[in-house]
């Protein structure tokens, strides 16, 4: 028997309700079960209501497999534990005192859990499938399968929220700068994104912004900073770059980067990150300012046009300072853009969205989602086997979360699905102890 089946019976009330008695004998009535703590500190249920013999209490409740578990914890000296108002168990193997030293009343769930519960919950949690539901996915409701992913969507896009606070910090709450570093670590895509975060600091938006008309100096400062210019040339372009980087290095007092932060190899050479430097420059010479703009987008066609960026003219003719290009690299390309959007720009407008408590403005984030296609991976492969397609980005990127966040995490009783495969069903007679009450 593991714990979280016994928070998972207790939450939804799954065991037999009638005649409810502590171990010592006094009837028991659960008025409300409390809210689930999954911060894994302090007891498993707070705000819970409970009538034992004729007193209310109001408190925690904690949840063993056994009642020595308290011991072994060691609750009884945890100041966090001074409210358990109830200790619920499997099986009373021992008896326990609370942070006061007062008997702890118990109530054992032995012989009363509801067989069917423990059943389906083994089957689940067992399943063979790639994730533990895959051979029973197709079972589970429509309706069940589109509120999770909406739900999902939204938690994926809100766990940005911590990095971006952080980049708000960082930037004393510059929503601009803040966009353009969070911005470079999408267009770094997955390889370079920690390096193009990395330039985003060493070449902040308001410095480039005051050169933005000078294409030219903006190009030496991204390259410069970047340590792309700490070498020999010979061609006229990289040495005008590099004769604007010294003078402007000069003037602003700026660190660049090591050069081999950069990773070049097994990349697609309209992937490098020189290629991907020279269209970022290209982009803050034509748009600004840049959070606004994109912000405004109402649609993929709006943020595309943003992005259609031409590259000056060394770049159309070269992948990187020595090698020629025998395909131009141009403008950056569709799957480019669909990824930025993904991991860039919607979750950035979402959690703006939410600073600015605008319902508009998170739709639209959740949008752009919706007219775009699927990430194409073996994960939303596998999804797609086991009878669940991905049919948008908003949909793939929910699927993405259920598998990380809650899948990988063995979370199936918290888990939509889990619940829905479980069954929450009860007979009417054990809704008997759960009528409001007047207390």
């Amino acid at each position: 028997m593991k714990e979280e089946l016994l928070h998972y019976a207790w939450r939804m009330r799954r065991f037999d309700l009638r005649e409810l008695r502590t171990t010592d004998g006094q009837p028991l009535r659960i008025l409300s079960p409390g809210r689930h703590n999954d911060t894994h500190q302090g007891p498993d249920f707070t705000d819970a209501r409970i009538r034992i013999g004729d007193t209310l209490w109001a408190g925690s409740v904690e949840i063993h497999v056994r009642a020595s578990d308290w011991w072994r914890h060691r609750h009884q000296d945890d100041p966090r534990y001074r409210n358990v108002v109830l200790h619920v168990v499997l099986e009373a193997d021992a008896e326990v005192t609370d942070t006061h030293g007062q008997p702890l009343p118990t109530l054992e769930l032995k012989g009363r859990l509801d067989e069917e519960l423990v059943a389906r919950y083994y089957r689940l949690i067992h399943g063979e499938g790639w994730v533990p539901c895959a051979r029973q996915l197709p079972s589970v409701p429509q309706l069940v399968r589109t509120s999770w992913l909406e739900r999902l969507v939204a938690e994926r896009l809100e766990s940005r929220a911590t990095h971006i606070e952080s980049l708000l910090a960082d930037t004393h709450s510059d929503w601009e700068e803040a966009f353009y570093r969070w911005l470079l670590r999408a267009w770094g895509t997955r390889v370079n994104a920690a390096a193009f975060e990395w330039l985003g600091r060493a070449a902040p938006l308001r410095l480039l912004a005051h050169y933005r008309h000078a294409p030219l100096q903006v190009e030496a400062l991204l390259f410069g900073q970047a340590g792309l210019l700490e070498r020999r040339f010979e061609e006229d372009y990289p040495l005008a770059l590099q004769r604007e980087y010294r003078f402007l290095q000069k003037k602003h007092r700026l660190e660049p980067m090591p050069p081999g932060t950069w990773r070049f190899m097994r990349m697609r050479p309209s992937n490098f990150p020189t290629v991907r430097i020279a269209q970022l420059a290209a982009l803050i010479v034509k748009v600004y300012p840049l959070f606004r703009r994109f912000a405004e987008a109402e649609d993929i066609g709006a943020i595309a046009a943003l992005l259609d960026v031409e590259v000056s003219e060394w770049w159309r003719r070269h992948y990187t300072f020595d090698a020629e290009a025998a395909r131009p690299p141009g403008k950056p390309g569709k799957n480019f853009v669909e990824l930025l959007v993904i991991n860039g720009l919607a979750p950035f407008l979402f959690v703006y969205a939410g600073y600015r408590d605008d319902d508009r403005l998170r739709e639209r984030a959740l949008e752009w989602l919706l007219e775009l296609p699927p990430e194409r991976n073996r994960l939303i492969r596998n999804w797609e086997a086991a009878g669940w397609p991905a049919h948008s980005a908003f949909e793939s990127q929910a699927l993405i979360q259920l598998h990380n966040e809650w899948c990988s995490r063995m979370r199936c009783l918290e888990c939509a699905v889990g619940h829905a495969l479980i069954g929450a069903r009860r007979d009417e007679r054990d809704r008997v102890n759960e009528r409001p009450s007047e207390e």
